[in-house]
């Protein structure tokens, strides 16, 4: 059986990690999906690689910006196919790349929120298997009709929350499912002000904070209380001020607090908190949870794992290369296939499924997000 192709839908940090046309000054310079992609073509993985975005004349710079920090600094290959010509723009340039695919083929799928919906149910339609970044979709009946057309074509569609492969994270699942039943969990996820520059062209308008950064630990909750407990209700609160002086319509953090029942009878309560106007510190993402069950409790600070770094060209750094690791091994190769961020891609293309959030098993996350929004915007508490 011959490797699969894999189109990419969207350009953006995380695929390519270009900004408005320059290199990400956050911890993703290098993009993460694409050069996933390439060391895994190196490694007889994937055959073709397919990139399309609305714009094709940025794929020139997108080309230079490979050829730069990655086919110069490890070696390797990072050509790509691509949609549009890059001469044209063409927003719906992505339904013309689908065509280029095969039923068992893959598409990653990393756009503004509200686009998902119908890229992945396109895109499943076709017999094709689909990864789509956090949120998988922003309401529970976008995210039954992905259900029904999956089992229909009998076709995988996950979300991408690398944290399931963090192996702190998943150490901490597998001792809260035997520390009793859920009592409380609180978490907190925040990024610096200069992301509200980066996604001004949807936060706001598409999306908000919560769906951008609670999604990451509502999933991790939900998979961990998987099969023991169950959310009942949302109620939501909101900060603003900053974002909205930057001229974006949104709110600078958003909580939700959610009331669990375990399947017990007793009762637990969440809460999830995310920002995005955190300051210029040493990491880029703050990312901390605390959960206490009936037999014990855990504290995982995830931006600070004991390693510091200090240059006069970066400053003073908190890095997690266990996340993903630009810097090559000691023959100059990449060296990152360990990492979770890299795990997370390359599980989902060679159809390991043990740790993939599957759209059958995110309905839950889908809903707590879902019912946050509405709770902001009503004033009242959702019941699930």
């Amino acid at each position: 059986m011959s490797p699969p192709k894999v189109l990419v839908i969207g350009t953006g940090e995380y695929v390519s990690g270009l900004v408005h046309g320059s290199e990400s000054t956050s911890d993703k310079g290098a993009g993460i999906v694409a050069l996933t992609l390439f060391d895994l073509r190196e490694r007889g993985l994937v055959s073709d690689i397919i990139l399309t975005g609305s714009n094709g004349t940025k794929f020139p710079l997108i080309r230079a910006h490979f050829d730069h920090l990655i086919t110069q600094r490890y070696g390797l290959d990072s050509s790509f196919h691509s949609f549009p010509d890059d001469d044209q723009r063409a927003p719906q340039a992505w339904r013309s790349a689908i065509k280029e695919l095969s039923p068992g083929d893959s598409v990653l799928i990393f756009t503004p929120d509200d686009l998902h919906f119908e890229m992945a149910h396109t895109a499943a339609q076709a017999g094709l298997n689909v990864l789509v970044a956090k949120p998988i979709v922003k309401t529970t009946a976008e995210h039954d009709s992905l259900i029904e057309v999956a089992r229909k074509k009998n076709v995988t569609i996950a979300m991408e929350v690398h944290k399931r492969w963090d192996p702190i994270y998943s150490d901490a699942r597998e001792k809260l499912r035997n520390l009793g039943d859920s009592s409380y969990f609180a978490s907190y996820m925040s990024q610096p002000k200069s992301q509200l520059n980066s996604f001004r062209a949807w936060a706001g308008r598409s999306s908000d904070v919560s769906y951008y950064l609670n999604a990451h630990h509502i999933d991790f909750h939900c998979w961990t209380l998987e099969g023991l407990a169950y959310p009942v209700s949302v109620i939501a609160s909101a900060s603003t001020g900053v974002a909205q002086d930057r001229g974006l319509p949104t709110e600078d953090s958003i909580t939700l607090m959610v009331d669990w029942a375990n399947n017990s009878g007793t009762k637990a309560t969440a809460i999830y908190t995310s920002a995005w106007i955190a300051a210029k510190a040493e990491v880029h993402s703050q990312q901390r949870f605390f959960a206490l069950h009936h037999e014990g409790e855990v504290r995982v600070d995830q931006a600070h794992r004991g390693y510091n770094f200090a240059s006069d060209a970066t400053g003073y750094q908190s890095p997690n290369p266990l996340f993903f690791r630009y810097t090559p091994d000691a023959n100059g190769n990449f060296a990152g296939q360990t990492c979770y961020g890299y795990q997370s891609i390359a599980d989902f293309i060679l159809g390991h499924r043990e740790n993939l959030a599957t759209i059958e098993t995110t309905r839950n996350t889908t809903a707590i997000l879902e019912a946050g929004r509405e709770s902001l915007d009503t004033g009242i508490r959702v019941e699930l």
